[in-house]
């Protein structure tokens, strides 16, 4: 069996929550997990503008999605985790919007760098939708929007962007726990 690749990309709207609940949150949980992470650009799109600047994608005209590229040490051990608990802090039912953040840059979004990756996404999205249906979580919407797609070319932030919530622990972060364990199903 081929390993699992080390490398995707998630996009839960703006990209200092994301970094702030996967880099310190999800290694509380599972120490030494993440290898490394950097907030930065990505698009669904092969073709789209290479190297957009953080204005162009503010803009929302780039087609790029504000995400964290992160490297796991042992993907077998933690993607799926990895998958579950970038649902417990954002809201994957508003496209395209993460609280007052709107716009195709603040999309809920996972960048697969292989089928497998891909196969355990929807996998998990799959269920995470049954369990909104059944009542056992609650969004504001009554649709998962994530997208799930091919990793594609990642262009990484300014460093003024990167580790921004550890350098500013006052900064801006809409994203909170929606639920701290993951539900089973009867």
């Amino acid at each position: 069996m081929i390993p699992l690749s080390k490398t995707l990309a998630l996009g839960a709207g703006c990209y200092w929550g994301t970094e702030k609940y996967v880099v310190k949150d999800f290694q509380k949980m599972f120490p030494g997990s993440i290898a490394s992470a950097a907030v930065g650009f990505m698009s669904p799109d092969p073709n789209a503008m290479k190297n957009p600047s953080y204005r162009q994608v503010c803009s929302g005209s780039t087609g790029h999605v504000e995400v964290l590229n992160v490297e796991l040490n042992e993907p077998e051990k933690h993607f799926e985790e990895l998958i579950k608990f970038f649902y417990m802090f954002h809201d994957p039912t508003t496209k395209d919007r993460q609280g007052n953040d709107t716009g195709s840059q603040y999309g809920s979004a996972i960048f697969c760098s292989d089928d497998q990756q891909k196969e355990i996404a929807g996998k998990v999205k799959t269920e995470l939708q049954s369990l909104l249906d059944a009542g056992k979580i609650k969004y504001s919407g009554k649709k998962i929007e994530t997208g799930i797609y091919d990793i594609q070319t990642f262009y990484p932030a300014h460093d003024e962007h990167q580790a921004y919530l550890e350098k500013n622990p006052s900064g801006y972060c809409n994203h909170f726990m929606r639920f701290k364990e993951w539900p089973v199903m009867n």
